[in-house]
């Protein structure tokens, strides 16, 4: 009895150990090594930039397309350009700084994007005007509950829009160190409890 109590707490103290060691490499990994670009850009979409010659897409989400329509109390509404210019109202005149590691099939950088310190992908969501697309789903479901945005109706998910009507396919992002986002989602679902 005494030995198996033993190697209850050894384990215990090893799996702790271990995921302590995880949480230390992905801080490290996640503090460093991502290209950041910074500058006024033109916002092409909801979740699409352009500064100078690069195209960054907001990781972690996903907004309605530009000829995406919506429905809202009883009525059509254009979801997709209320999503870029809800976008634009949120950058405003402001540079943007764009960190990101990586580039999508189609060239653009994934990356997480901040106008005057506020992390704009997350804002997107939270305001209602994009959905969560590997990321940010504690922000969607506070919009979903105050019915923001997107949820003030009924509309379909971006994703799903675009696979009925010929748009190009992606797949949910995983923010830019799986091992971050992999501990993020178990740090949220803990202190949910």
């Amino acid at each position: 009895m005494v030995s198996r109590r033993r190697s209850l707490v050894r384990d215990g103290l090893l799996t702790i150990l271990f995921l302590g060691l995880v949480w230390l490499a992905a801080s490290r990994l996640a503090g460093g090594g991502g290209e950041t670009v910074i500058g006024q850009p033109r916002v092409v979409d909801g979740d699409t930039l352009a500064i100078g010659r690069d195209r960054i897409r907001l990781i972690g989400i996903d907004a309605p397309e530009s000829e995406q329509t919506c429905e809202r109390d009883g009525r059509d509404w254009n979801c997709g350009q209320e999503a870029r210019r809800h976008l634009a109202r949120l950058i405003g005149k402001t540079a943007v700084a764009c960190e990101g590691r990586a580039d999508d099939r189609y060239g653009r950088r994934l990356a997480i994007c901040a106008a005057g310190g506020e992390d704009l992908n997350a804002r997107m969501v939270e305001d209602g005007f994009a959905v969560a697309f590997g990321d940010y789903e504690v922000e969607e479901a506070d919009a979903r509950a105050r019915r923001a945005g997107l949820w003030a109706g009924t509309f379909d998910r971006p994703r799903d829009w675009r696979a009925r009507h010929g748009g190009i396919a992606e797949v949910p992002h995983i923010d830019m160190d799986w091992i971050k986002a992999l501990l993020r989602r178990i740090e949220t679902a803990w202190t949910s409890r």
